[in-house]
């Protein structure tokens, strides 16, 4: 298979959980508290994404398939389109846009801080992901995008700030991350010894 149909594969792969999100929200299914479950498992998918925007390279690699890289800046695409309607979902339909609770959130819930940390983090990543942005920056591309490490780790402590209830799932995202960061940091490793 071509890489073109590989990199176009991935754009409804990374829209599906919110098709079947919204399905759920139009037909009631979020439980007692949509507006809340909808915030939250937004963010979820964010994270997952992010992730596994970062398991692309290491996965062909290992298991030779190269055509698994394409999807590298398309699911990262997505985690930040999925992180910013995240933001927007919780201000919209939590907060009501109101200057006052938003100030009052942020001081009683330093996560959100956090979480607003890696958002912030993700936006120069967003901004130059086309080939045109990555061509003319050359180098310094690469080392920009190095800013996917500390966002995903502030998503991964804001998502277990958040978690309710078990950390189980918090587990497997940090393990997951800590294993891509040893990956990397050996990576770098044999560079710089070369």
């Amino acid at each position: 298979m071509k890489t073109r149909y590989w990199t176009w594969l991935g754009w409804p792969l990374g829209a599906a959980p919110l098709a079947w999100l919204v399905l759920e929200a139009a037909s009631g299914q979020l439980g007692p508290d949509p507006a809340e479950v909808f915030v939250e498992r937004l963010g979820w998918w964010a994270l997952v994404l992010l992730l596994t925007c970062l398991t692309m390279r290491p996965a062909a690699q290992l298991l030779r398939v190269p055509g698994l890289v394409v999807w590298r800046r398309t699911f990262g695409v997505w985690a930040f389109g999925y992180v910013s309607l995240h933001f927007l979902a919780w201000a919209t339909l939590l907060l009501g846009w109101d200057p006052n609770y938003l100030g009052e959130e942020l001081g009683k819930r330093p996560y959100i801080i956090v979480g607003l940390l890696g958002w912030l983090a993700m936006w120069p990543l967003a901004a130059t992901s086309t080939r045109k942005a990555r061509r003319r920056m050359g180098a310094r591309w690469a080392k920009l995008h190095r800013l996917v490490f500390p966002a995903v780790i502030l998503g991964v402590v804001h998502q277990s700030w958040v978690q309710k209830s078990g950390y189980g799932e918090t587990l497997i995202f940090a393990l997951v991350l800590a294993m891509l960061l040893i990956y990397r940091g050996l990576k770098d490793h044999r560079l710089s010894n070369k």
